[in-house]
């Protein structure tokens, strides 16, 4: 779940610019490009398959924009700051570690920019995290991008084996795993020509995971994922990165019943369902109501139909970042937490 901020037309005077921007690009990055480290780029032009599209880079991009967290702490840990012109849309602090790189990076938005803005920064490339970041209604359709010379990327984890085209958050038709975000990760980095680095990072990212999930099984726990609002409540439905976590440690999601990405759920629905643990969003935006998890914990202990439910009689709660709780690298790291938290409650075998 992630803001969202109405399309602006691209004025001419900034199409035009960006078209003299790549054009100057195009040319610095021609026969003499070269790759991060400071050899001679080769394996381009660079084709994928992408949610739909066929996304061409012909040169290693130097002003990319990433207007997702998820997507922009790929690129930072990917040691790629330096090709970063801009990013946008937070919700939370950005991944430990990646503070230096992140500060010499110029944020252009803490939610979703509006196209003119991600044009000022004249860029070469554009990666986002969900398709509704570049669609009608989010920053801009990636047609828009793509006319103007400008490639794009959407992670897989967001549509591959998913159906956006509802009105919410999407819904799963296969059940996502972190191969999605390994593509992903292999994908960006080798279109900034470092895929010596996907590969050393995805390998990272197993590693954690086996070990978060080693002599886990948490098969008798229940658990809730509340992402954002108190009035409406946003849930995790069966099977995007909170199934990913789940499935990891043999625990239950009690709305396993639903393929809905982020469904809104009523609070005596919830309380009939009675988890075991909530597994709560501390977020920093303010989009919605009880975004951070101080917040969320205080209306789940004074609200009456909330605070008889035994994971709230217990205090049983496991703060996540927004990040972890979408499809990213950061998925691990909620895997760790949980995974640590339900050893605590004495809750894994």
């Amino acid at each position: 779940m992630l803001p969202t901020s109405t399309a602006i037309p691209v004025p001419i005077r900034t199409a035009a610019l960006l078209t003299a921007g790549l054009l100057l690009l195009t040319a610095c990055g021609g026969g003499g490009s070269t790759a991060a480290g400071g050899g001679a780029a080769d394996g381009y032009p660079v084709t994928l398959e992408n949610c739909g599209h066929t996304v061409t880079v012909k040169a290693p991009p130097r002003r990319a924009v990433s207007v997702d967290q998820g997507s922009t702490e790929i690129l930072l840990s990917l040691g790629l700051a330096d090709r970063l012109a801009g990013s946008a849309t937070w919700t939370d602090p950005v991944m430990k570690g990646l503070e230096k790189a992140n500060a010499g990076v110029e944020r252009i938005s803490e939610n979703r920019p509006s196209s003119e803005k991600v044009l000022d920064k004249e860029p070469d490339f554009l990666s986002a995290s969900l398709t509704s970041t570049l669609a009608k209604g989010g920053v801009a359709p990636r047609e828009q991008f793509e006319k103007l010379g400008v490639p794009t990327y959407v992670s897989p984890a967001d549509c591959v084996g998913k159906d956006n085209g509802g009105s919410g958050d999407g819904t799963r038709t296969t059940p996502l795993t972190m191969d999605s975000v390994y593509t992903e990760v292999r994908e960006l980095a080798r279109v900034f020509g470092v895929p010596a680095r996907g590969d050393a990072l995805v390998e990272k990212l197993r590693a954690r995971v086996t070990k978060a999930a080693e002599g886990v099984d948490a098969s008798g726990a229940s658990l809730l994922y509340w992402f954002s609002d108190s009035k409406a409540p946003y849930i995790a439905g069966c099977c995007g990165a909170p199934g990913v976590i789940t499935k990891e440690l043999g625990a239950k999601n009690v709305f396993d019943d639903t393929y809905d990405e982020w469904p809104q759920i009523s609070w005596e629905t919830i309380a009939d369902r009675n988890p075991d643990v909530l597994v709560i969003g501390d977020l920093t935006r303010t989009a919605q109501t009880a975004e951070s998890a101080e917040k969320k914990i205080e209306f789940l202990e004074s609200n009456p139909v909330t605070r008889t439910m035994d994971a709230v009689k217990n205090r049983r709660y496991v703060l996540l970042s927004g990040q972890a709780m979408n499809p990213s690298i950061r998925t691990v790291e909620g895997l760790e937490r949980v995974a640590a938290a339900l050893r605590d409650f004495g809750l894994t075998g």
